[in-house]
């Protein structure tokens, strides 16, 4: 395949089925499907409603959807700069190799430039080391002395709980 059949787009309304799709099939990549709950109007909501909290971008080969970036913008009070961050990242497994990831993450990373970021980050599962050498490879720096804290379900309700006004 020839990179320069590659085009990465803004997504649109209609992209919203395949959108789902797609992230089916990153949860299945990453032994995660049983934790996939996202629904066509959740994710429509979330990514075209009257306060959009993500954006997504395509990429197409032959205009079929093979891949796509779900990204949100974040602030960084050090920088003093908002950022992105990349959520979530794929490409199907057969069109892999051919420069699709790459081209996904220079198009978010030229956004972040004309955007006037001070930063592009994501995260990685820490058995991914294809995707690690493949991020390390185009210039990204491991935040080793970081570690991801989240709380979510119950624990994030018996949190709220606490809150004392």
């Amino acid at each position: 395949m020839a990179e320069n059949c590659i085009r990465i787009r803004s997504a649109s309304t209609d992209d919203v089925p395949r959108i789902r799709e797609l992230i089916v099939g990153l949860a299945r990549y990453e032994k995660l499907e049983h934790e996939m709950q996202a629904s066509e109007q959740q994710l429509r909501d979330a990514l075209f409603g009257d306060r959009p909290s993500a954006e997504v971008v395509i990429a197409e080969v032959n205009r079929k959807s093979v891949g796509f970036a779900l990204f949100f913008h974040n602030f960084s009070t050090f920088v003093g700069k908002r950022g992105i961050y990349l959520e979530d990242l794929y490409v199907e497994p057969e069109q892999r190799g051919h420069g699709i990831g790459k081209q996904l993450l220079s198009y978010l990373a030229k956004l972040a430039v004309a955007r006037d970021c001070g930063r592009f980050e994501w995260s990685v599962l820490d058995w991914n080391q294809s995707a690690i050498d493949f991020y390390r490879g185009l210039g990204a720096t491991g935040m080793d002395e970081w570690t991801v804290q989240r709380v979510d379900g119950e624990a994030l309700v018996a949190l709220a709980a606490q809150y004392q006004p």
